[in-house]
């Protein structure tokens, strides 16, 4: 068996694994308290320029993924 297929079957069952099972009201809940305190404390900062150069370089590898298919 292909040893790149082994990793993703792991990376998959571990994902899964570490994911908790939470009923919509709580992911909902947690989901607006996290986006108030990222709004309060993150939101009004500019966005540092290695992270600006990383999306760059995302954008760059997702466009060249997408021609080759």
């Amino acid at each position: 068996m292909d040893q790149r297929i082994c990793d993703r079957e792991r990376e998959a069952a571990l994902e899964s694994a570490c994911q908790p099972n939470l009923p919509d009201d709580t992911r909902y809940r947690l989901g607006t308290a996290l986006r108030s305190i990222y709004e309060e404390t993150c939101d009004t900062q500019p966005i540092p320029d290695s992270q600006i150069d990383l999306l760059l370089r995302l954008r760059h590898k997702e466009r060249d993924r997408r021609r080759m298919d």
